[in-house]
């Protein structure tokens, strides 16, 4: 027998194709050169489409079960780094700092509400209601992407990084970098994306008061934190759904899924994403990194290169830049970015800085005190006079150490558009006029807390 060393077929198109069982078989029985050589060729031949095809895939949720990934045009989006950069964005930013497995990212739930989608559209059909195969395809896509514009940290960090533009109006021009990648594939469902679709129930199931967006993430954050008040059923909510006219309605039998909806987004903004640690960790974050923007304006500062760009052009959209640059440049920008530059900071120079990203790493947050109306002036000159003594420190460089902000939240917003009820004789009332519950008209007023966070060694 002529030994052969083993190798690995490579098609032209970079695709790596392991050695098939059947060859091995033939090194194994010893096989002549020309035997083998037709042999392998075969199987080149019968292989070869199979491995350049990207063939539907599923993976395992742990909210769902196994999701499918529907087609090619998917696939290579989620292969797409500009998608994959979503693992490495947690879904609740510091929210992890309260609730420790709170650790999920955009990523799974973008895959997610791509699932609830398909769900919804699949439900919607089985009821007789027209949704194209397109249609179908462009509402899967446009949700896939509705966050795939979202910075490191998420909303912790939005137009701090990257000043004067929002994650939708970034989420936007990822979705019209596909369309430009897949030859305009992606036409209906920017429309979707956008709310010009003239379907308006599909572009209502990517973004109201009732989507397929906050069904995932109060299903999904609620799981992670382990703050099991905050779950919805996911199922009943699609299930009810109604179309009338050009809108996306509720069965009436449906309305207390609605109602356990509503309260569990309002308990989970208080309880999770609201929580007095978090935001403590959060402002401090924000202040981190207005420092360092700072300091990058008058040296070099450490960072990756596309944080460094991002901190010494705040800008970088309306500032002259090619903007196919810098959108590249922003779907490099993860937590490992901001994280690493955290990390190094707490040994820079800068004793402002240093102190804060010390402070973040070793979790010692800020004093939060939390109320109604807003701070008196003399409260807050007391305490910025208070920390400047305490490290002997400017009063510009202790009002970073003084953090200030207003928190609120409409678990249902009364002006934005309602989540109808629908009832046997086809008429419709908005939740709020349907529901006998007192707590539904109480949660559609708004709640503001004013807050500021402080070190804790003040109180000493």
């Amino acid at each position: 027998m002529i030994g052969f060393r083993k190798h690995r077929y490579t098609h032209p198109s970079a695709h790596v194709i392991p050695r098939p069982e059947a060859e091995a078989n033939l090194w194994a029985e010893g096989f002549g050169m020309t035997c083998f050589l037709k042999k392998t060729l075969f199987l080149r031949q019968i292989l070869w489409p199979m491995a350049l095809s990207n063939k539907k895939k599923i993976f395992n949720d742990p909210i769902y079960g196994f999701v499918s990934i529907p087609d090619e045009l998917h696939f290579d989006i989620i292969e797409h780094p500009y998608f994959q950069r979503l693992r490495r964005i947690k879904q609740v930013s510091l929210t992890n700092m309260v609730y420790p497995g709170a650790n999920h990212t955009r990523f799974a739930h973008s895959l997610g509400t791509m699932h609830l989608m398909r769900r919804a559209i699949q439900l919607l059909r089985g009821k007789g209601y027209d949704i194209t195969d397109e249609e179908l395809e462009a509402a899967s896509l446009a949700i896939l992407l509705h966050d795939s514009g979202h910075g490191p940290f998420s909303h912790t960090l939005e137009n701090s990084i990257v000043q004067g533009v929002s994650h939708e109006e970034l989420s936007l021009k990822v979705m019209q970098k596909f369309n430009e990648i897949h030859g305009g594939r992606l036409d209906k469902a920017i429309q979707m994306f956008k709310g010009e679709y003239e379907k308006g129930f599909l572009t209502k199931l990517i973004s109201s008061q009732l989507d397929v967006d906050r069904i995932d993430y109060l299903k999904r954050d609620s799981f992670f934190s382990g703050v099991a008040e905050g779950s919805v059923n996911a199922e009943r909510l699609l299930e009810m759904m109604e179309v009338v006219g050009n809108e996306l309605a509720i069965e009436a039998k449906g309305i207390y899924s609605v109602e356990s909806f509503l309260v569990a987004r309002r308990i989970m903004y208080w309880q999770v994403y609201m929580h007095k640690a978090v935001l403590s960790a959060e402002y401090m974050l924000r202040n981190i990194l207005k420092r360092a923007k700072m300091l990058s304006q008058e040296r070099d500062l450490f960072a990756t290169p596309a944080l460094s760009f991002f901190l010494k052009n705040p800008h970088p959209f309306t500032d002259g830049h090619d903007p196919d640059f810098v959108l590249g440049k922003f779907c490099q920008l993860d937590d490992f970015d901001v994280m690493t530059a955290v990390k190094a900071w707490r040994d820079d120079e800068d004793r402002v800085l240093s102190e804060l990203c010390m402070r973040l790493t070793d979790r010692h947050l800020f004093k939060i005190e939390m109320r109604e109306g807003e701070f008196e002036p003399s409260y807050i000159e007391e305490i910025r006079t208070k920390i400047a003594k305490l490290y002997g420190w400017s009063l510009d460089e202790a009002d970073f150490m003084l953090l200030q902000g207003v928190s609120s939240n409409h678990a249902y917003h009364p002006k934005k558009p309602a989540i109808n009820i629908l009832y046997k004789d086809g008429t419709m009332k908005d939740i709020s006029e349907a529901s006998d519950q007192l707590n539904i008209s109480v949660l559609s007023q708004p709640v503001v807390k004013h807050f500021i966070c402080y070190p804790k060694e003040l109180l000493k």
